[in-house]
């Protein structure tokens, strides 16, 4: 099964995204003519979900190096890459705690750095193969995850996910999202409730839409049902994405998702997070060290820019929280799943990581 819609796709040296601030009412793309506009659709939450965010901001890359190849013809290559290291910089400080982010723009100045400082028409050909590289493992790493995952998935179940990891939080069909649709397609019976997630409603306005465009049997709830379902024992298994991972197996992702685990912990369902490899952050230790982004007010007191709260009301508005590697069943990778003791098997996934480079 192929999606029926691409969430980013760069042509005509533009780089179009879903704007996913409007869906579901509506479907329109959002052009990025310049890396200052690839780095507002990031912070702005045009495109969202931590693989997505990496292959957008490494199409920034490129449109960065494209503005500044005058720089490199009148003033020299060192002077371009000092003026592409601070777009980088830039681009990375867009959104704080998803490691795609950094681990993209990471490689794509690896790429220029051993390049070799070639004429920049050859500098600017690397760097596209590299985005366009970033693009396309990060799909065939998607769907390599779901056929992994699905082994996980009895065939007949009921499945609480949270947030939104489908096909528009990646750059094609997607983590958990993928791993549900895998299941769904291969002839599996599965039901799957979907977290409305606020405040943003990425559950409600986005992974509502992704379930009704696949024709998965599936129904919206509120975020406070999941613990009455969880208890009643109606609940075969969670399963949901991460923006980063610790070395210890502690998950960070969005804001409600160490809830569901306590549930999950308490009831004894399985709980489970689907990300690639590099969205794991071997350099840190545990998910203390990850900064926890957070966002404007607003998104509380004005949803939908509907007021629902007084003027001068305080607002708390963390994007993420951190699930601890207790509460967490297994990790699903491309490199299979990563079951406890959870250091142990990631230091094993960084070495095989590094031998491979």
């Amino acid at each position: 099964m192929t999606e029926s819609f691409t969430t980013i796709e760069y042509k005509h040296d533009e780089l179009h995204l879903i704007d996913q601030r409007v869906l579901p009412t509506e479907y329109t793309t959002f052009v990025c003519h310049d890396y200052h506009e690839v780095e507002f659709a990031i912070r702005d939450m045009v495109v969202r979900g931590a693989p997505a965010i990496g292959a957008t901001a490494a199409y920034g890359v490129l449109l960065a190096a494209k503005e500044f190849a005058p720089v490199f013809k009148e003033k020299g290559p060192e002077k371009f890459r000092e003026r592409l290291g601070d777009a980088c910089e830039f681009l990375d400080g867009a959104r704080p705690t998803a490691v795609n982010l950094h681990w993209a723009l990471d490689r794509m100045l690896k790429r220029l750095d051993g390049s070799g400082w070639e004429t920049i028409e050859e500098i600017l050909k690397g760097l596209k193969h590299e985005a366009d590289a970033i693009r396309t493992e990060d799909i065939e790493t998607n769907r390599t995850m779901s056929r992994i995952g699905n082994d996980i998935i009895p065939d007949t179940a009921t499945i609480l996910t949270h947030c939104n990891t489908g096909a528009l939080a990646t750059a094609g069909w997607g983590t958990a999202l993928g791993v549900i649709k895998e299941a769904f397609y291969s002839g599996k019976h599965i039901f799957v409730y979907a977290d409305e997630t606020r405040p943003r409603l990425q559950g409600a306005r986005l992974t509502a839409w992704e379930l009704m465009q696949a024709k998965i049997p599936s129904k919206l709830i509120s975020d406070s049902v999941a613990a009455t379902l969880i208890r009643d024992g109606k609940i075969d298994l969670v399963i949901l994405g991460g923006d980063r991972v610790a070395a210890n197996g502690d998950v960070c992702n969005k804001i409600g998702t160490f809830m569901l685990s306590a549930l999950c912990k308490l009831y004894g369902v399985p709980f489970y997070s689907v990300v690639p490899v590099s969205t794991i952050d071997f350099s840190i230790s545990s998910g203390e060290d990850i900064p926890i982004e957070e966002r404007d007010s607003f998104e509380v007191t004005h949803p939908g820019g509907v007021q629902v709260a007084p003027d001068g009301m305080g607002v708390y508005n963390p994007a993420f929280d951190v699930t601890p590697h207790q509460h967490i069943t297994g990790i699903i990778t491309e490199m299979g799943i990563i079951y406890p003791p959870f250091d142990t098997h990631i230091e094993q996934i960084r070495q095989a990581v590094e031998n491979s480079r």
